[in-house]
């Protein structure tokens, strides 16, 4: 299957998740950049308020492309292997970059006691989507759903023994990349994030 785009793939995933149409104490969380476009379509399609939760991928030293973990907001991370602390400090520092910059003021929405349901255009290595779950529970969510429009098989494994629900719409076995599975995707811009966290009508702003 081929999205024509991040927004399309969104509002198909929404029809996978309407058990959670205007549900109490739940809200959507997308991954930026591009995971916030898709994340705007279901927390529309749902009813529900939109946030973000910043995770950053680490690259390997050798090739930066290939994931070896991620950290979180918080600096918090995991890894297959040690990773180049340069590159972690780098991605720490972006991190507290696009929290500022698409936040701004605005504290991030409570998510204790709540269903977060972590949304990403896609998902390869998985470490990024873990990484976010496991930032979740320790803000104390109650229930951690990871929804993505594509995700490679193994990584649907791996991520269904950390979330309370993995909804993936499709796993090829073929799967390369994320960008294999759309007609377009682009690099999300900081306008494009700030942009959907504003217009989201039921975000408290």
């Amino acid at each position: 299957m081929k999205y024509k785009d991040r927004a399309e793939a969104g509002a198909l995933l929404a029809d996978q998740l309407k058990k959670y149409l205007r549900m109490e104490n739940t809200i959507v969380l997308g991954l930026p950049r591009g995971g916030v476009i898709t994340a705007f379509e279901v927390a529309k399609k749902l009813q529900l308020p939109l946030d973000i939760t910043v995770v950053r991928k680490i690259g390997a030293r050798q090739n930066p492309e290939f994931a070896i973990g991620a950290i979180d907001e918080n600096g918090k991370g995991l890894f297959s292997e040690a990773p180049p602390q340069h590159i972690v400090e780098d991605e720490k520092k972006e991190a507290a970059r696009r929290i500022q910059t698409y936040r701004g003021n605005r504290p991030p929405i409570d998510l204790k006691g709540k269903t977060a349901i972590l949304v990403d255009d896609g998902i390869a290595t998985g470490f990024t989507m873990r990484a976010a779950i496991r930032s979740a529970k320790t803000k104390g969510a109650e229930k951690i759903v990871a929804a993505t429009p594509i995700a490679s098989p193994s990584t649907i494994a791996e991520l269904r023994k950390e979330a309370d629900e993995v909804i993936a719409l499709s796993s090829p076995a073929s799967f390369i990349a994320v960008g294999q599975f759309y007609e377009y995707f682009p690099q999300t811009t900081d306008e494009e994030v700030i942009d959907a966290l504003y217009k989201k009508p039921n975000l408290d702003r």
